[in-house]
């Protein structure tokens, strides 16, 4: 009876310990922590289905981990804009439930929406603990970056989505295609002889809304992945509006218009004569290219760009290359879609662009043809009073 007692209490003890090593194992597997862009620690499920991204380049981040369809609400300015390749490429996205207005959403709208986590860019500590607090979600802050010297930023921000959606295998992806294409622009370019590049000059670039001709940036991505000579690379800061007389002493070869600040830069022109003493004017070498500042910067566009401004640099050292092509596949690996036809049709597409310097708005050449109308009507009146007399 004894031996049957003690058996009894131990299969009940070792029952008890693998039940409350169950619930241990069990307990730790439901949260893990991440550390976010901003150092800040932050307990998240350990599954995450379900996600919002907030802030301008949140939602592309999040396409280009091909994770759309993890998203359950979007911002209202993404409802109501589809200018952007990731909502050309995935027009399914205008289709979710509205999480607020742009930069940063609603905290009671995204509660609704009840994803397991938040991603949010340009953002601070204190406003990411807030509405982690407001909503009792996880909030995940990103520093965006660039592809120049920040990189590494960039990487790390898809690194870090990658971990959180366990996509690690798509980040690895991602930071292979940027670097080959970079790699491939870099080695089609680096031997051209320095007296053998035009002088170049960016204008209509998009900063908080769209500019003119004097808007510029002296560390413009694709001059610098086709070692183009940028006229205004002497410039010491990311994004400069540079005087009408400084761009005319540059005297850029070639001007390329970002198509976002188009008709701005065409009234620009049109109305100051001053500037058909440029090269690049005179000879009609305007570009277009495509906007790549839409709600902070469309990477794909960029690289698309650079292959553009490269054909049109050195023409025999982009001639394997059929523009329409290079530019759907580097969207298809981004967005999932090519959108070089919708690219296009939305802002005007690679070309070379027709602007009448002087033709609008500037008066001067009115003047002397209205004298000259003055005063051969005063001629035919004299004469005539005189045939009279």
């Amino acid at each position: 009876m004894m031996k049957k007692s003690a058996l009894s209490v131990f299969v009940l003890l070792c029952i008890s310990i693998t039940w409350n090593g169950a619930s241990i194992v069990k307990g730790e597997s439901q949260t893990r922590t991440v550390t976010d862009m901003l150092g800040r620690e932050v307990d998240i499920p350990q599954e995450v289905d379900e996600v919002v991204g907030i802030e301008a380049g949140a939602l592309r981040l999040l396409v280009y981990m091909e994770a759309k369809d993890m998203v359950v609400g979007v911002e209202e300015f993404e409802k109501r804009d589809g200018n952007r390749p990731y909502i050309m490429a995935n027009p399914e996205l205008q289709n979710k439930t509205s999480i607020g207005p742009q930069h940063g959403g609603d905290a009671e709208l995204i509660t609704s929406q009840d994803p397991d986590v938040i991603f949010w860019t340009y953002t601070t500590g204190g406003k990411a603990d807030e509405l982690q607090e407001k909503t009792g979600i996880p909030v995940i802050a990103l520093n965006y970056g660039d592809l120049n010297e920040k990189r590494g930023t960039f990487y790390s921000a898809l690194d870090l989505i990658g971990n959180v959606l366990k996509k690690e295998r798509r980040t690895d992806e991602l930071k292979d295609f940027f670097n080959r294409t970079i790699e491939d622009l870099d080695e089609r370019t680096k031997d051209v002889p320095s007296d053998q590049k035009p002088r170049c000059y960016v204008g209509g670039i998009g900063h908080k809304g769209p500019h003119g001709i004097k808007s510029t940036e002296p560390d413009y991505s694709p001059f610098e992945f086709v070692n183009a000579k940028n006229t205004a690379g002497e410039l010491e800061t990311d994004h400069a509006m540079v005087d009408p007389e400084q761009i005319i002493e540059w005297n850029p070869e070639i001007i390329f218009v970002d198509e976002a600040g188009y008709g701005l830069v065409k009234k620009n022109l049109k109305n100051s004569s001053e500037y058909s003493t440029i090269d690049a004017v005179e000879n009609s070498e305007l570009y277009g290219v495509l906007p790549y500042n839409y709600y902070t910067t469309n990477y794909g566009t960029i690289l698309a760009n650079s292959y553009y401004i490269g054909s049109v640099l050195y023409e025999d050292r982009f001639d394997d290359i059929d523009l329409e092509e290079k530019v759907n596949q580097i969207y298809q690996k981004l967005v999932g879609e090519g959108v070089y036809d919708e690219m296009n049709d939305s802002f005007g597409g690679y070309k070379n662009l027709n602007i009448d310097i002087g033709s609008d708005g500037n008066i001067s050449w009115y003047v002397p043809f209205a004298v000259g109308v003055v005063i051969s009507f005063g001629f035919i009146f004299y004469y005539q009073k005189r045939k009279k007399r």
